[in-house]
C-alpha cells in the first residue's frame, strides 16, 4: 500500500494568513475603542456617575480600603474625561500604526482592568450596567464581559504579531485626536451632551414611553424532579413548583420607569405632562453652581407671565430647599423626585427641562441659561 502524501503549509502562507488575522483584530480593536470613547467622551458626567458607583459598592465590599474608594470619588469627573478620552487616543494610534509596541501593551492593561470589572458586575449582580457604550447600547452584564473577553484575546494577538506592524510617524495625529477628545469632554460638561442619547432628549414624549411598546409577555419556569421546564401558560399540573417568571421581549420594556414627581400634598406626576412646564431641576445643594441664578430668576418670571408654570423640580431637603428660594427670591412651586432620575434628566445642576403636554421641548446647562423669548418659542404654536 502506497503511503498517503501530505503536503506541507509553506510557512510563508502560514505568515500571510497570521499578518491577516492580526490586521483585522487591530482594525476591530482600534474601531471598537474609538465607538466606545467617544460615546463615553460625549456624556462623561453620565460616566463619572458609573464610575462613582462602581466606588461606593468597592467601598462596602472591601471595608478595608473604604476610605481609599471614597476618597477617589472627588475625582470621578476627571477620571471619566481621562478614561473617554484614552480610550479614543489608544483607537486611533492603533488604527494609525503609532508606537504600536507602547499602544498594544497600555491596551492590554486597559482592557484587563475592564474585564475585571464586567467580571465583578456580572458575578456578584453588582453595577448591572456596566456603561460600556454609555446610554447607546445598553449590555447586560455577562455580555458586557463576553465583549471584553473578546477584545482581550484580540489584543493578545495584536501583541503576538506586532512586528508584522509597521509604526507610522503619525505622531501629529495621535495629538489632534487627543485634544480634540479632551476639549469635547469639557464642551459636554460646561454645557451639555452634543447628542443627548438620554430619555429625556428634546422631541421625547415622557409620557409614551412611561408604556410598554407592545404587551409584555412572560414565559412561566417551574421545576420537577430537579429539572427546570419553561412554559408560555402556566401549567395546571400541580406536580410543577413554580420557580421565576422570564420576560420574553425585553424590548418592549418602557424606556421610563422611575419618572415621578409629587410634594406633600400627593403624587403630580400625571399633572407634569398638563400644558407648559419649565422646571428648574436642583438634585444637589453642595456642589450647586449658582453664578447664573440671576438669569434663571429673571428667565422663570418671564415666563410665568406666558401660560408656562415655572417650577423647581429637586431632591434635595425642604429646609434646603426653601433656605435656597429664599435666597434667590423664587416664588416658585417646589415638588419633589428621585435624584438619580434628575441626573438623568439633565446632566447640570442647577439645569433647565421644558416640557409642553409632556413632549420634552428644551434643555438647557445652566451657563446656557436661555431667555424667555427663546423658551416662548419652542412651545407649539395654538
Amino acid at each position: 500500500m502506497n503511503p498517503i502524501k501530505t503536503r506541507a503549509v509553506p510557512a510563508r502562507t502560514t505568515a500571510t494568513w497570521q499578518r491577516v488575522i492580526a490586521q483585522i483584530a487591530r482594525f476591530v480593536v482600534g474601531v471598537i475603542f474609538i465607538f466606545s470613547g467617544l460615546i463615553k467622551i460625549n456624556d462623561p458626567v453620565g460616566t463619572q456617575i458609573k464610575l462613582t458607583e462602581y466606588f461606593e459598592v468597592f467601598a462596602l465590599d472591601v471595608p478595608s480600603m473604604a476610605g481609599f474608594f471614597h476618597g477617589l470619588i472627588p475625582y470621578t469627573l476627571i477620571l471619566s474625561v481621562f478614561f473617554c478620552a484614552a480610550e479614543v487616543v489608544l483607537g486611533v494610534a492603533l488604527l494609525l500604526s503609532y508606537r504600536i509596541r507602547l499602544t498594544s501593551w497600555i491596551l492590554l492593561a486597559l482592557i484587563v482592568f475592564f474585564t475585571f470589572l464586567t467580571f465583578y458586575s456580572a458575578y456578584f449582580n453588582k453595577v448591572t450596567d456596566c456603561g460600556c457604550f454609555g446610554d447607546a447600547i445598553k449590555l447586560k452584564p455577562w455580555t458586557s464581559f463576553s465583549k471584553d473577553i473578546f477584545l482581550l484575546v484580540l489584543i493578545l494577538v495584536i501583541i503576538w504579531q506586532r512586528r508584522v506592524f509597521r509604526n507610522l510617524r503619525t505622531g501629529f495625529l495621535v495629538g489632534l485626536a487627543t485634544v480634540a477628545s479632551v476639549a469635547l469632554g469639557v464642551y459636554a460638561i460646561q454645557h451639555l451632551p452634543p447628542l443627548d442619547l438620554l430619555p429625556y432628549a428634546v422631541g421625547k414624549s415622557i409620557p409614551a414611553q412611561m408604556q410598554p411598546s407592545e404587551p409584555l409577555r412572560f414565559a412561566y419556569v417551574l421545576t420537577k424532579d430537579g429539572k427546570d421546564y419553561e412554559f408560555e401558560k402556566y401549567p395546571t399540573d400541580t406536580t410543577y413548583k413554580f420557580k421565576e417568571m422570564v420576560l420574553m421581549n425585553e424590548s418592549a420594556k418602557p424606556k421610563i420607569t422611575d419618572y415621578r414627581v409629587w410634594n406633600d400634598e400627593g403624587d403630580f406626576t400625571q399633572a407634569t405632562f398638563e400644558g407648559n412646564k419649565l422646571m428648574l431641576i436642583i438634585r444637589d445643594i453642595h456642589d450647586l453652581s449658582i453664578g447664573d441664578m440671576p438669569a434663571i430668576r429673571k428667565l422663570m418670571k418671564g415666563v410665568e407671565d406666558n401660560n408656562v408654570m415655572p417650577m423647581i423640580l429637586t431632591s434635595v431637603s425642604d429646609e434646603q430647599i426653601n433656605a435656597f428660594r429664599h435666597e434667590y427670591q423664587l416664588a416658585v412651586p417646589v415638588y419633589k423626585a428621585d435624584a438619580t432620575v434628575l441626573k438623568t434628566i439633565v446632566r447640570s445642576n442647577p439645569g433647565l427641562w421644558l416640557i409642553s403636554n409632556g413632549v420634552v421641548r428644551g434643555k438647557w446647562h445652566h451657563t446656557d441659561t436661555p431667555a424667555p423669548e427663546t423658551v416662548l418659542s419652542l412651545l407649539p404654536k395654538k
